[in-house]
């Protein structure tokens, strides 16, 4: 049985299709979101309705805090930006 990676998340991290885990230390993956937002010319508050996610959520992605994102959220947020997922998110080596 394949279990749902939001599974020992709390519950009040968890809402509709999207969830955002945030967490601490720094990743290698990168969330270009704020760069994607100001070439589309897409606020916080519009993109976070069309995406139907709350703008504190878009915005732990937007700045980098988020530990996960759903492919569903992904996919929403690539389809109001008209981009690919790889626009938006990218892998910094460190080494």
């Amino acid at each position: 049985m394949i279990q749902d990676a939001s599974d020992d998340l709390p519950p009040s991290k968890t809402r509709g299709h999207y969830h955002i885990r945030e967490g601490g230390g720094d990743m290698a993956i990168k969330v270009n979101l704020d760069v994607l937002m100001a070439q589309k010319k897409k606020g916080l508050t519009e993109l976070a309705k069309e995406v139907d996610i709350t703008q504190a959520n878009l915005s732990i992605l937007k700045n980098n805090k988020a530990k996960a994102v759903r492919f569903s959220t992904l996919e929403s947020i690539c389809k109001a930006l008209d981009c690919q997922p790889g626009d938006i998110l990218v892998y910094e080596d460190e080494d």
